[in-house]
This record gives structure tokens, sequence and C-alpha cells, in this order.
């Protein structure tokens, strides 16, 4: 087997890389949709792909799919007279006569690591609602039945959305969602025409596939479950990309309320915290894509493959702006450098609330970098550099913050955050 642990992230990244511009060179004009999909790959979430008919959903799937080796595919066109064995195996009779539901699971979706359900909102409500535990939880779960599914990634493709409260639950279980319209320019008919000559609109065979065992390698690397490698997310980015996205929040819901101003009032366009933090599993996958240990500013320009529908334009721009416009706040005002400082004091904060007798230490030599040398600088300044202990120290954190002058806006509300946070702290120790 092979050691995938001596492989540098550059030479992780090429591998997909290469999967990434084959599959774009075999289904035209879908640049964006692959990039998306391969993150859903990378972070182990499931894909909705929403299109007319004779689009290509089937074909972009099974070329990105076929991009693996070592790993089976289920496939499915759902439809209404379908039940939950058609998904999860054949029932077993001898356990039914006993009144039990036993599926064979054998080349299941529970058996399989891919999936591809084709129209699966033609499937009736009944079996939705059986798929829901093996989307989310990975698990089967049907009467005495409770087995772990191996499926890694589900591709879903849909003509139409209907909303009924089990498929609002089927749409959670998709973080990643695509819109994908017709093309009509010359040149891209052109080259899907060309395409269609060489392969004959099936997925075309590529010169090397990757072994499912180093997307589960990477996977572990995307979702931070390895011991060993990781991909380092700053704390002052962390802060910046939910700035993004709760900004983001509220330009979708002032859109919304525009759209029907004068009609019935919208319901709230909401992201919940589970999706919130799985976005920083996307942070990670798109660094490792890039090559990268580490996670850039830049990528989080991308979050929009999970909080927007790719291919609806209006989406992604509302996202574009909530990004730019809270960059350029924290550029233009040194916002990233006084973030860090305050995430670095909260740091700080948490370990005086873990272990209180660290407060009849010198703060200066438990305050961590990069808060450390502007601690000590701003003693030096204050007290003349004296190295304040017990007795002082409860002043000293109040008036650190209160000397602190925030840049912009975004930095104001988290130093009032951490005032109440030490405010709070500072009368439980009374």
């Amino acid at each position: 087997m092979t050691d995938f642990q001596t492989w540098s992230y550059e030479a992780l990244s090429r591998e997909f890389k290469y999967a990434v511009d084959f599959v774009c060179r075999r289904v035209v004009n879908r640049e964006e949709v692959v990039e998306q999909a391969f993150c859903a790959l990378l972070t182990g979430e499931h894909l909705l792909l929403q299109s007319r008919t004779g689009v290509g959903k089937s074909l972009l799937a099974e070329q990105i799919f076929r991009m693996f080796s070592g790993a089976r595919v289920f496939r499915v066109q759902a439809s209404k007279e379908q039940q939950p064995d058609t998904y999860f195996g054949a029932l077993d009779i001898e356990e039914l006569k006993r009144g039990r539901i036993v599926h064979n699971i054998e080349g299941s979706i529970v058996d399989c690591e891919f999936a591809f359900i084709d129209e699966i909102f033609d499937a009736n409500d009944f079996t939705l609602r059986a798929l829901l535990s093996v989307l989310n939880e990975r698990q089967l779960m049907r009467g005495v039945q409770n087995v772990p599914a191996k499926l890694h990634t589900v591709i879903a493709a849909t003509n139409y959305l209907r909303v009924s409260d089990i498929t609002e639950a089927i749409l959670d279980r998709f973080l990643y969602k695509a819109v994908i319209l017709p093309d009509k320019d010359p040149h891209v008919q052109y080259k899907i025409a060309h395409q269609f000559l060489l392969h004959g609109g099936k997925p075309a065979q590529p010169l090397r596939t990757i072994p499912f065992a180093l997307l589960q390698y990477v996977h572990s690397i995307a979702t931070g479950q390895h011991p060993e490698r990781q991909i380092t997310i700053s704390p002052e980015l962390i802060y910046f990309a939910n700035l993004v996205i709760r900004y983001y929040e509220v330009l979708r819901n002032r859109a919304l309320r525009e759209h029907y101003r004068g009609g019935t009032p919208p319901i709230d366009y909401y992201i919940s915290p589970r999706t919130q933090a799985k976005s920083l599993n996307l942070l990670r996958a798109i660094a490792l894509l890039h090559g990268r240990d580490t996670v850039s500013t830049e990528d989080v320009g991308k979050l929009y493959f999970i909080f927007a529908t790719v291919g609806v334009p209006e989406e992604v721009e509302l996202f574009r702006k909530a990004y730019t416009t809270v960059l350029h706040s924290l550029h233009a005002s040194n916002g990233f450098e006084q973030l860090r400082l305050l995430l670095a004091f909260e740091s700080l904060l948490e370990q005086l609330q873990q272990d209180h007798s660290l407060l009849f230490r010198p703060l200066s030599s438990i305050a961590q970098s990069p808060l450390r040398k502007t601690f000590l600088d701003w003693l030096k300044e204050t007290f003349g550099g004296a190295d304040h202990t017990v007795q002082q120290n409860k002043r000293l954190l109040e008036q650190f913050l209160r000397d602190f002058v925030p840049a912009c806006e975004e930095v104001r509300e988290l130093k009032q955050a951490l005032e109440r946070e030490l405010t709070q702290f500072l009368r439980s120790i009374e």
C-alpha cells in the first residue's frame, strides 16, 4: 500500500488537479461546478445538481466517479413507485416472516462508496425519509437493522425542486448545490459536439485514477481528523470568515425582503451553526487542492460553494460582495492585526478562566505571541516597565482593553464582547 504520509501537499494537490482538469476537458464549460464537486469529495459531503433535461448532469457525475479506483458506485433513477429496498437491498424473506425488517445490503447504497441518484425528487416521501440517516449519519436504521454505511459522497440530480417537510430535510443533507444552465454559446456548443464525437456521450477513461484510499487520506486532513497532518487556519481568519458569513446572511435576507416587497413576508434565509462549522472543512479542502498547509484569506472567498447555489449569479455575487466589503474594511484599517491581538487576549482570558491560580503570576509570562510582545510594550509605556502581579492583574486586564482603540466596526464588536467576558470572569472570582 502506498504510504501517502510521505507525500507533500504539492504532490497530493497534483493528483487532484489532474482529475479536476481531466473532468473539465471532458465536461465542457463546467469548471466551477467541477471544483465544487471535488470540494464535496474532499470534505465527504453530498452534491445536488439541478438543471433542465439534457444538460449533462449524469455525464458530469459519472465522469467524476470515473476518476477514482477502488470505489463502487451505486446508481439509481428515482421514481414514485420505488420502495426503500430499491436503495437498501431486498428484504430478507425469512426475517420478514418473523416480523423483522432486514435488508440484504450487498451492492446497495449502504455497501458502496459513491452513489448517483438521478431525479431524486421523483422518489416518494416515504423512501426519501428512509434515506435521511444514510445521507447524514452514514447509518442504515430500518427496523431492527442498524448498519454503518460505507457511503462517502452522493451526487444527486433533479430537473425540479419539490417542496415538502421531507424534501427540505433532504436538501439540508446536500451541503453543496449547483444549478447548471444550458450552453447557447456557439463555441461552447462546438466543444460539446467535439467531445460527443470522441466519446459518444459516455465518460472517458483517464490515463490514471486516484485510489479511493488516497481520497480517504486527504479527507481525514481536510476534516481535521488526521492525527499528524493538519492544515492551519489562524484565529483571525476564522473570525474573518464568520464576519463574511454573517454579512452574507444579512444581504440575502435584505434581497429577499426587497424581492417580496408588498407581498407575503418571506421565510428568512438562515445559516445553521452546523453548516457554518462545516465551512472550516471547505477552507482546508481548498487549501489542500492548492497544495498548501495553511488557509489563506483568498480561500474564504470560495465559501460560496456551500452558502450559495453555484450557477445562480445573484447568490454568488451577494457572497462576493460580502467577502470584498469585509475584506476591504479590515485591510484599510489594519483590522486583521487588531483581530489577531484581541483573539490572543481572549486566549489568555480562557487560560485564566481554566486556572485561577495564574492570576498570581505576572500576566506577561502567561500571554502568548502575538499578545506577549504587545502586552509587554503596553506595560512599559503605561507603567514604566513594571511587571505587576497579584493585586494589579485584574486592573491590568481591564485597562488593556480600555486603552485598546478599535480601527473599524468589526474590531469594535469583538472588543465589546471581550469586555463583557472579562467582566463576568472578574465577578466570578470575587
